[in-house]
């Protein structure tokens, strides 16, 4: 009994963890390779709004990792899902940083964010292990493309913002072709697409709420 009631226990205390607690990153802060410059009051908002969509990003990822590591059927995926996890939560916690230095408040949707995430990522691990890599690689793929054109949108003296996003736009790129060594199928046009949509609703909403 005890061992059914494992996953269930692990999932809600990492929902809770992601949603009411203050993330611990394992690495340093990225440093900026200059020093941040003024911003104005309009950039401030801006930069403040991009790194709550980077937040929310990242509350996203917590969810689909931890259901795909909960219906993993390969104990080594299951290890590999909880240690991309754990450094996703480097990520969580330097995005929640950045907000409180710009005066920025993480989105109030959170909680929906992190249900729907979940959600998708039980229906991923439920499609088979290689379904689920390629999700985690199609969603990889497609989070480096969203802060590659925020590192385009964010204002040039937010230097401290533009090192986190570079930092994470590498570990996403990891991430992805880790996934694909470790025999991820690719998604059809369709699912794709599917996420693209899913990523401008929430990327919409979670700029302004």
């Amino acid at each position: 009994m005890t061992f059914l009631f494992d996953p269930v226990l692990t999932a809600a205390d990492a929902a809770l963890r992601t949603l009411f607690a203050r993330p611990h990153a394992t690495r340093s802060l990225p440093a900026p390779a200059r020093a941040p410059g003024e911003l104005s009051e309009a950039e401030r908002r801006e930069a403040g709004a991009l790194m709550r969509v980077n937040h929310v990003g990242e509350v996203c990822a917590q969810a689909l990792y931890t259901a795909q590591a909960a219906v993993a059927r390969d104990p080594a995926l299951r290890a590999h899902f909880i240690e991309a996890s754990h450094e996703e939560t480097d990520h969580l916690a330097w995005t929640r940083q950045r907000l409180d230095d710009l005066g920025a408040r993480p989105s109030l949707l959170n909680p929906v964010w992190y249900a729907g995430a979940f959600g998708l990522g039980l229906v991923a691990g439920r499609l088979g292990d290689p379904w689920s890599l390629g999700f985690v690689a199609e969603t990889e793929r497609q989070v480096e493309a969203h802060l590659d054109s925020h590192l385009d949108r964010l204002p040039l003296a937010d230097s401290a913002s533009r090192a986190v996003v570079e930092q994470m736009k590498v570990d996403e790129a990891r991430h992805a072709a880790q996934a694909v060594d470790a025999g991820a199928a690719e998604l059809p046009a369709p699912a794709k697409a599917l996420m693209r949509m899913a990523s401008r609703v929430m990327t919409t909403l979670a700029h302004r709420i």
